[in-house]
């Protein structure tokens, strides 16, 4: 007769050992010069063959994977995301990112960027909680300050959950303490980074920002005009920024892009006013 198997024991596997059980097998070997040797490590146990330039190729499969697998065990189906800037301050709070005073007063005046994000996200994470338990139209943000800080910070003022997608940068700071702890990643690669920002996006709320900013909005819009994405609300908050900052309408009058490109984004002001455009979109 076959042993019965308790509902909590490992799946059956043609491999008595698993790999979390060989690591601890492995850290109870004596200490030899033989052992001490880098070569004698478990390869998925070793940190320098892990980080050396041979396994980048698996390094950008490890990035892939785990964000991946944790995001579908959370069962988040669908994202906004979420773009702006680091430097941009909290509104009666002091630009830490100002080199002149010039500066600090345009990012103490751009902190109504801050409040619009995180209203923004407050709607957007209200919404996903009442409908679909925060499953779906699940706040996204780079993880940082700034703008980021208040998409996440909007998430936590309705007691919702939000996604922070960090990056390992020389001068950067820990993720702002608004994000979900257990969906708050990190990556070294920006090109896996942006994968998963959009992989689950239905919508893209972009502030203004900097290079950061500008290379997520790029990518974006390039893959929604080459039919790599589907068609999605791309909202620009704060029309006068950005029309001083690109002219779009060049790129049309110019012929490198089409006319109709023009209408893969929309320029918006105020929290509520993208929150219908997506509404709107999507018949909620």
């Amino acid at each position: 007769m076959s042993k019965r198997r308790d509902k909590n024991e490992r799946p059956w596997a043609p491999f008595s050992q698993s790999a979390a059980d060989d690591k601890e097998t492995a850290e109870q070997v004596p200490e030899t010069p033989q052992t001490r040797s880098p070569t004698y490590r478990l390869a998925y146990d070793d940190p320098d063959f892990l980080a050396s330039e041979p396994l980048r190729g698996v390094r950008l499969q490890l990035e892939m994977g785990k964000t991946e697998m944790a995001l579908a065990q959370a069962g988040i189906l669908s994202t906004v995301v979420l773009f702006g800037g680091a430097r941009i301050p909290e509104p009666g709070q002091p630009a830490w990112a100002a080199r002149n005073e010039v500066q600090r007063q345009r990012l103490e005046a751009n902190s109504r960027y801050y409040d619009e994000a995180r209203k923004f996200a407050a709607i957007a994470s209200q919404h996903s909680a009442n409908t679909s338990g925060g499953k779906e139209y699940v706040i996204v943000t780079g993880g940082g300050p700034g703008v980021m800080e208040a998409g996440n910070r909007g998430a936590a003022d309705v007691g919702a959950v939000s996604i922070a997608l960090n990056i390992t940068l020389p001068h950067e700071q820990a993720p702002n303490l608004y994000a979900t702890p257990e969906l708050c990643f990190n990556f070294h690669y920006f090109a896996i980074r942006k994968m998963h920002f959009l992989l689950r996006a239905k919508a893209m709320a972009i502030f203004p920002g900097g290079y950061g900013t500008l290379d997520e909005l790029m990518e974006a819009l390039t893959l929604i005009q080459t039919g790599r994405m589907e068609k999605m609300p791309v909202l620009l908050f704060g029309e006068s920024f950005w029309r001083r900052l690109i002219d779009f309408e060049f790129l049309a009058e110019e012929g490198t892009i089409s006319p109709e490109d023009l209408s893969l984004f929309s320029y918006v002001e105020t929290a509520q006013q993208g929150w219908d455009i997506i509404a709107e979109f999507y018949g909620l």
